[in-house]
């Protein structure tokens, strides 16, 4: 199997060690706290706004999509959900403050090979799906340094927020246990 496939299949599990590090060497205050609490929302908040345009098509097991996305978050970068990971994920690393600020230099090295490799095996797919859509709009809209003017090729795709909500229930759910255990390593020290 193709690394970049086993990475994608695993992109919910690779994290969870340097998650654990972070609550083993956490020491919040609170300002790292709320500080990283207001970025952890910020990132939550793109991913819901990448949710409400993608679908449910961002939770499945396979590499691929069955519409090329162009408008919303999508016609400014090209993988905001992944940019919403990366600054909710700041935010739980600011929150924790654990080993700073070598652990930011840590994480930044492995969200870049984890989703180096993802995007990789992404935009491979969906060139070979899409052809020249794609590669029109790969032309026009960067990876993940978002755009001042949105992008106008392609069929706009409709937001739908219930949806967005729905399909985050275990981001939620995960994001407030890590919060919470944060939280309780910084009361009982």
């Amino acid at each position: 199997m193709d690394l970049r496939a086993s990475v994608f299949a695993a992109r919910s599990y690779t994290p969870i060690p340097l998650l654990v590090a972070v609550l083993i060497m956490a020491e919040p205050n609170l300002v790292t706290f709320i500080t990283g609490g207001l970025v952890v929302v910020l990132g939550e908040s793109i991913r819901l706004w990448a949710v409400g345009y993608a679908g449910s098509a961002t939770r499945t097991r396979h590499v691929g999509a069955p519409s090329l996305i162009t408008n919303g978050p999508y016609g400014r970068m090209r993988n905001p959900l992944y940019a919403g990971n990366f600054i909710l994920s700041l935010g739980l690393c600011v929150m924790a403050w654990a080993w700073m600020p070598y652990m930011i230099g840590i994480f930044l090295a492995a969200f870049v090979i984890q989703y180096g490799l993802i995007v990789s095996l992404e935009e491979e797919s969906l060139r070979n799906t899409f052809g020249e859509e794609y590669d029109a709009y790969a032309r026009a809209v960067p990876r993940f340094l978002p755009r001042l003017t949105e992008y106008s090729g392609g069929e706009p795709a409709p937001y739908d927020f219930a949806a967005a909500l729905h399909s985050e229930r275990r981001t939620f759910q995960s994001t407030a246990a890590v919060v919470v255990a944060i939280a309780a390593r910084w009361y009982f020290g």
